[in-house]
Protein backbone atom coordinates (compact mmCIF):
# COMPACT_ATOMS: atom_id res chain seq x y z
CA UNK A 1 0.00 0.00 0.00
CA UNK A 2 1.99 3.18 -1.22
CA UNK A 3 2.18 5.98 1.49
CA UNK A 4 -0.48 8.96 2.00
CA UNK A 5 1.64 11.71 1.00
CA UNK A 6 1.08 14.69 4.12
CA UNK A 7 -0.42 18.57 3.20
CA UNK A 8 3.46 19.44 3.44
CA UNK A 9 4.01 17.03 1.15
CA UNK A 10 1.06 17.23 -1.41
CA UNK A 11 1.87 21.29 -1.48
CA UNK A 12 5.11 20.37 -2.34
CA UNK A 13 4.48 17.66 -5.02
CA UNK A 14 1.87 20.04 -6.77
CA UNK A 15 4.31 22.52 -7.38
CA UNK A 16 6.80 20.29 -8.34
CA UNK A 17 4.92 19.21 -11.10
CA UNK A 18 3.76 22.69 -12.00
CA UNK A 19 7.06 23.31 -12.53
CA UNK A 20 7.96 20.57 -14.58
CA UNK A 21 4.86 21.08 -16.76
CA UNK A 22 3.14 18.10 -15.69
CA UNK A 23 -0.58 19.33 -15.88
CA UNK A 24 -2.07 16.40 -17.03
CA UNK A 25 -1.17 14.64 -13.56
CA UNK A 26 -2.35 17.74 -11.32
CA UNK A 27 -5.78 16.74 -10.53
CA UNK A 28 -4.69 13.38 -9.34
CA UNK A 29 -3.39 15.45 -6.24
CA UNK A 30 -7.02 16.39 -5.57
CA UNK A 31 -9.93 14.40 -4.08
CA UNK A 32 -13.14 13.45 -5.78
CA UNK A 33 -15.41 16.64 -4.26
CA UNK A 34 -12.34 19.29 -4.06
CA UNK A 35 -13.20 23.01 -4.63
CA UNK A 36 -10.70 25.36 -6.09
CA UNK A 37 -11.19 28.74 -5.18
CA UNK A 38 -8.95 31.52 -7.29
CA UNK A 39 -9.42 34.14 -4.94
CA UNK A 40 -7.45 37.01 -7.06
CA UNK A 41 -9.12 36.10 -10.66
CA UNK A 42 -10.17 39.23 -12.31
CA UNK A 43 -12.81 38.39 -14.88
CA UNK A 44 -12.64 34.42 -15.10
CA UNK A 45 -14.23 31.77 -12.61
CA UNK A 46 -12.98 32.34 -9.34
CA UNK A 47 -14.53 28.62 -7.93
CA UNK A 48 -13.93 24.87 -9.32
CA UNK A 49 -15.27 21.91 -7.70
CA UNK A 50 -15.15 18.45 -8.33
CA UNK A 51 -11.91 16.61 -9.21
CA UNK A 52 -13.26 16.27 -13.62
CA UNK A 53 -13.69 20.63 -13.54
CA UNK A 54 -10.42 21.12 -11.68
CA UNK A 55 -8.78 18.69 -14.33
CA UNK A 56 -10.29 20.00 -17.06
CA UNK A 57 -9.00 23.52 -15.82
CA UNK A 58 -5.58 22.24 -15.47
CA UNK A 59 -6.17 21.10 -19.41
CA UNK A 60 -7.54 24.51 -20.77
CA UNK A 61 -4.27 26.10 -18.94
CA UNK A 62 -1.82 23.79 -20.19
CA UNK A 63 -3.18 24.28 -24.11
CA UNK A 64 -3.51 27.82 -23.50
CA UNK A 65 -0.87 28.71 -21.55
CA UNK A 66 2.05 30.65 -23.03
CA UNK A 67 4.19 30.77 -19.77
CA UNK A 68 6.35 28.61 -18.26
CA UNK A 69 6.65 28.42 -14.35
CA UNK A 70 9.60 27.74 -12.22
CA UNK A 71 8.22 27.89 -8.27
CA UNK A 72 11.00 29.70 -6.07
CA UNK A 73 11.62 30.72 -2.03
CA UNK A 74 9.00 28.15 -1.52
CA UNK A 75 7.90 28.31 2.17
CA UNK A 76 5.11 25.46 3.52
CA UNK A 77 3.83 26.47 6.73
CA UNK A 78 2.13 24.69 8.85
CA UNK A 79 -1.02 25.81 11.02
CA UNK A 80 -3.00 24.30 14.20
CA UNK A 81 -5.22 22.36 11.73
CA UNK A 82 -3.14 19.24 10.85
CA UNK A 83 -5.02 19.44 7.10
CA UNK A 84 -3.95 22.93 6.54
CA UNK A 85 -0.93 24.30 4.95
CA UNK A 86 -0.02 27.64 3.78
CA UNK A 87 2.35 27.72 1.05
CA UNK A 88 3.98 30.85 -0.33
CA UNK A 89 6.23 31.03 -3.14
CA UNK A 90 7.52 33.04 -6.26
CA UNK A 91 7.21 31.65 -9.67
CA UNK A 92 9.94 32.80 -11.79
CA UNK A 93 7.89 33.01 -15.38
CA UNK A 94 8.79 33.23 -18.56
CA UNK A 95 6.70 34.21 -21.22
CA UNK A 96 7.20 32.22 -24.50
CA UNK A 97 5.47 35.14 -26.83
CA UNK A 98 6.67 38.33 -25.35
CA UNK A 99 9.90 36.87 -24.00
CA UNK A 100 9.65 38.41 -20.66
CA UNK A 101 10.87 37.01 -17.36
CA UNK A 102 9.83 38.51 -13.74
CA UNK A 103 8.78 37.25 -10.98
CA UNK A 104 5.11 36.45 -9.09
CA UNK A 105 4.47 36.19 -5.54
CA UNK A 106 1.91 33.52 -4.24
CA UNK A 107 -0.28 31.97 -1.76
CA UNK A 108 -2.36 29.15 -1.27
CA UNK A 109 -4.20 27.42 1.56
CA UNK A 110 -4.47 23.76 1.30
CA UNK A 111 -6.63 21.50 3.07
CA UNK A 112 -5.51 18.39 1.91
CA UNK A 113 -7.10 14.94 3.85
CA UNK A 114 -6.03 11.09 3.27
CA UNK A 115 -3.52 12.82 1.17
CA UNK A 116 -5.48 14.93 -1.18
CA UNK A 117 -6.39 18.12 -1.45
CA UNK A 118 -9.98 18.47 -0.59
CA UNK A 119 -10.10 22.38 -0.44
CA UNK A 120 -7.49 25.19 -1.51
CA UNK A 121 -7.76 29.36 -1.85
CA UNK A 122 -5.36 30.15 -4.12
CA UNK A 123 -3.71 33.83 -4.22
CA UNK A 124 -1.81 34.44 -7.44
CA UNK A 125 -1.17 37.89 -9.13
CA UNK A 126 -3.12 37.48 -12.33
CA UNK A 127 -2.03 40.88 -12.95
CA UNK A 128 1.70 40.27 -13.60
CA UNK A 129 0.44 37.41 -16.10
CA UNK A 130 -1.28 39.63 -17.94
CA UNK A 131 0.78 42.50 -18.00
CA UNK A 132 3.41 39.85 -19.08
CA UNK A 133 0.76 38.71 -22.35
CA UNK A 134 0.10 42.21 -23.47
CA UNK A 135 -3.16 41.76 -22.26
CA UNK A 136 -4.13 44.89 -20.39
CA UNK A 137 -6.27 46.46 -22.74
CA UNK A 138 -8.45 43.17 -23.02
CA UNK A 139 -8.38 42.89 -19.27
CA UNK A 140 -9.93 46.09 -18.86
CA UNK A 141 -12.21 45.74 -21.66
CA UNK A 142 -13.52 42.17 -19.37
CA UNK A 143 -14.06 44.29 -16.56
CA UNK A 144 -15.96 46.95 -17.87
CA UNK A 145 -18.25 44.65 -19.65
CA UNK A 146 -18.56 42.79 -16.59
CA UNK A 147 -19.02 45.26 -14.18
CA UNK A 148 -21.17 47.54 -16.38
CA UNK A 149 -22.44 45.10 -19.57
Amino acid sequence: MPKTLSPREVSQELLERIGSGRYAELAELYADDAVVETVFEPVGPRRFEGRAVIEERFAQVAAGSPVELTPENVVVRQTDDPEVVVAEWDYRVHHRVTGRTFTSANIQVLRVRDGLIVASRDFHDHLALVMAGDHLPQLVQALETKQYG
